[in-house]
């Protein structure tokens, strides 16, 4: 059975105008829809504003009525008061659209978009696009030379790009070409970072919030907030400076000005004004790394800054605006600073709506591999000269660099530190077992300290300093039993001995394996770092 074809569509208020016997020399959009051989609809729905446009509307009736005896027109008195205006626009016509008896079982729908403002034709876009309208976009255009009763020409617009297989597979290689690029053209392994990185992409190209980005000295925030700015900017989001400052260095009276800036003469010394740092990202991304340093009255001020966009610079009277975009960084606890009074909780509830915490290098063992070649490459680019291991030289660094006695403490830096080394000593280009065994000795005296790290310093890296002493000295007990336990369940038994005997049902395994989740560990790590397993 066919189905009707119901077209909407709004009265073209100068292309659809013309009188007398002239008018029919014309190519009117909406008299047109009546005039094709192969597309007639059975039906058109025409909005327009009928106490201004009602002779007109009359005339194109009629019109279409000679064209076409057989259509049907339904007129919508449909009133905006401007029809630039996008907002207004669009709440017209999804309300209109709401209220319509839509009925796709036996009949097809399409939106006239030739006529109407630009405006009201983008609303129509993204109503058929996001689905308030289930029909397709009609396109008309006028013939090359106007000729009396020539209705010109018609395409059909279908936005259902799950039709379109090359525009879906352009979308998804130009989103991996982003996450490439926010993972600095590193091949990941690490499942947890590389689906962290996946939200990042989508993040950062669709909200201008604030962003946290917590974790371990090293981690690679610095790294990923110039990618997130480079990403931005390729997208034409942000036309300003990538501007970064690291909290720690901001010391007394200067760390206001360095941020806000401060007018000539402000305090002994300022001879001229400064703009300061929020000012210098005006349009663009100001990264604050370790932003746990800053002092209290910087943070209030920040606060009032990512609110309003306005700030006063030091020594003035009058504010100035910056309209930035904020990442912030941290290896501290914010919570804890919180309840410590150290930081303001208002402070980091503006900052808490994106929080992405970046896992250390030993957390990301898999990720050793395709860093150390991603390292070299960069190495050989910078000093014109290629560098590559040999084939047991190569073994022999990786096996010691995914162990868990590579505790990796600078993380990312530690790693680029002794490629770098390896790089510089190596002869005639190739890295041999011997420079890897001197840097091995080198890195273990350079962690050790002289004394050998515990194990939990060994699992946890960097974040076992994070440790309450309470919580470090239960944990390490922990720790001990289980790296000695034959089993997770063995541990638990042995862990909750005293407890499990006043339990009706005991279940030692998911206990211990829950309180271990909490630091971020689990019983197979433990296992690998030196306990006799099952």
């Amino acid at each position: 059975m066919r189905k009707r074809q119901v077209v909407f569509g709004m009265l073209g208020t100068q292309l659809d105008a013309g009188t007398g016997p002239g008018r029919w020399q014309k190519w009117r959009p909406t008299v047109a829809l009546g005039m094709h051989e192969d597309f007639v609809p059975d039906r058109i729905e025409l909005l327009l504003d009928e106490r201004r446009f009602g002779r007109l509307a009359t005339q194109v009736r009629e019109d279409l009525a000679l064209a076409a005896p057989e259509m049907a027109v339904q007129v919508h008195d449909t009133y905006m008061a401007d029809p630039w205006e996008f907002e207004g626009v669009y709440a017209c016509l999804h309300d209109f659209l709401a209220g319509y008896a839509f009925q796709p079982e036996e009949e097809d729908y399409y939106i006239h978009i030739t006529t109407g403002t630009h405006v009201s034709q983008i609303c129509w876009f993204l109503l058929a696009e996001s689905r308030h309208f289930p029909g397709r976009l009609l396109q008309t255009s006028p013939p090359r030379k106007q000729t009396a009763h020539d209705p010109g020409t018609y395409a059909v617009i279908d936005l259902d790009l799950s039709r379109y297989d090359h525009i879906a597979q352009r979308f998804a290689r130009q989103q991996l070409q982003d996450r490439e690029l926010l993972k600095g053209g590193i091949a990941t392994r690490n499942v947890a970072f590389n689906r962290m990185i996946e939200q990042i992409e989508i993040v950062a190209t669709r909200s201008r919030a604030p962003m946290l980005l917590t974790g371990p000295t090293g981690a690679g925030k610095s790294q990923l907030a110039k990618r997130v700015f480079e990403l931005k900017k390729l997208k034409h989001q942000l036309p300003g400076r990538f501007v970064e400052v690291n909290c720690a260095t901001l010391r007394g009276d200067g760390a206001m000005s360095t941020l806000f800036g401060h007018t000539k003469g402000a305090y002994t010394g300022a001879a001229s004004d400064r703009a300061g740092l929020l000012r210098s990202a005006d349009k663009g991304l100001l990264f604050l790394d370790e932003i746990g340093e800053l002092g209290q009255d910087e943070q209030a001020m920040l606060l009032r800054a990512l609110e309003e966009k306005r700030f006063l610079p030091v020594g003035s009277d009058r504010e100035v605006e910056s309209d930035f975009q904020l990442i912030a960084g941290t290896n501290r606890d914010l919570q804890q600073a919180v309840r410590e009074g150290r930081f303001r909780e208002d402070l980091l509830a503006r900052l808490n709506l994106w929080t992405y915490r970046l896992p250390s290098l030993a957390q990301r063992s898999e990720d050793i591999e395709p860093n150390l070649d991603f390292e070299l490459e960069r190495w050989s680019r910078e000093q014109h000269e290629r560098v590559r291991f040999n084939v047991e030289a190569r073994a022999r660094y990786l096996a010691f660099a995914t162990s868990p006695e590579a505790v990796w403490r600078g993380n990312f830096r530690d790693l680029g530190a002794s490629l770098m080394r390896l790089a510089t000593l190596a002869r005639a280009g190739r890295i041999q077992t011997e420079g890897v065994d001197e840097e091995i000795a080198r890195l273990r005296a350079q962690w050790s300290g002289g004394d050998a790290p515990s194990l939990l310093d060994t699992l946890l890296g960097e974040d076992a300093g994070a440790l309450d002493r309470f919580d470090r000295v239960q944990l390490e007990e922990v720790v001990r039993v289980c790296a000695a336990a034959r089993s997770l369940s063995a541990a638990g038994r042995e862990l909750f001995a005293v407890s499990r005997t006043q339990r009706a049902s005991t279940n030692d395994a998911d206990r211990l394996r829950k309180y271990l989740a909490r630091f971020g560990l689990d019983w197979d790590t433990i296992r690998r770092s030196g306990g006799p397993g099952d």
